[in-house]
């Protein structure tokens, strides 16, 4: 078999080509960055129900329409149903009962409301003071938040997931 010229031209750059190029790496697996939210139509449900519930207050401060507020006071109430639902539930991967007794909102029986608090006056002052004080970020005003380390699992990520066998 004859092969004309310009064909020949062709295989051989594209053969030149390849061989300047390093072997691309077959990646087998790649983790996702956060897990899927299974919990999400509950918490939902529930963020719904208790919105209908304050119909009316949602723009009223959330000390004043719930009982046993401790942080986000003077936030409006519905954002502060929101917040549980879409940052916190979302960012752990957990439905309302992670935290919460279901229906008695204010109750204070799981350690894991406290937990919350916590975490949250961490991340309150890692974004306020530790973040500012490292020089040259690249971002004009760095964040963290519960996602950027639980990733959706209550536990947060403490190692990248392995590489994969090359």
């Amino acid at each position: 078999m004859r092969l004309r010229p310009t064909l020949l031209l062709v295989i051989a750059s594209v053969a030149a080509l390849g061989a300047s190029r390093p072997a691309a790496r077959t990646v087998h697996h790649l983790a996702p960055l956060v897990r899927a939210d299974t919990n999400a139509r509950v918490r939902d449900s529930l963020m719904n129900d208790v919105l209908q519930k304050i119909e009316g207050k949602e723009n009223l401060p959330a000390d004043s329409v719930f009982k046993n507020i401790k942080l986000f006071k003077g936030r409006p109430a519905g954002q502060l149903l929101r917040i549980m639902n879409g940052g916190w539930g979302r960012s752990l991967g957990v439905g309302c009962a992670h935290c919460h007794v279901v229906g008695e909102w204010d109750k204070e029986d799981k350690v894991q409301k406290q937990i919350a608090r916590d975490m949250s006056a961490m991340v309150a002052q890692i974004n306020a003071q530790l973040l500012p004080a490292i020089k040259n970020l690249k971002s004009e005003r760095p964040i963290v938040n519960c996602t950027t380390c639980h990733r959706g699992d209550v536990k947060p990520a403490l190692n990248l997931a392995a590489d994969p066998p090359r």
